[in-house]
């Protein structure tokens, strides 16, 4: 079974990121406030995805993601992960 590894933005700004099988019926739990950790944000959407071919390997590449490393690599390769700097 795939799952993906997935990372929201909130339209206030807020992050997540998550795992799942199904990025269609997450996204709309994220957005229906059902989800403890994203209820305080509105309108999620996915800025970024990854396709793996198995829940454990989905799993570790969440951490990863979660960690310092990982969060610096969303900042330089991810867009929409920190808004522009205002010059």
């Amino acid at each position: 079974m795939k799952y993906f590894v997935y990372l929201l933005l909130s339209q206030e700004g807020y992050h997540y990121i998550g795992h799942t099988p199904d990025l269609d019926r997450r996204l709309s739990e994220h957005n229906s406030h059902t989800n403890h950790s994203t209820k305080h944000g509105n309108n999620w959407k996915i800025i970024y995805t990854e396709e793996l071919s198995s829940r454990s390997e989905a799993m570790k590449r969440e951490k990863w993601l979660k960690s310092g490393v990982g969060r610096e690599w969303a900042k330089k390769n991810i867009k929409e992960w920190s808004p522009p700097k205002a010059e």
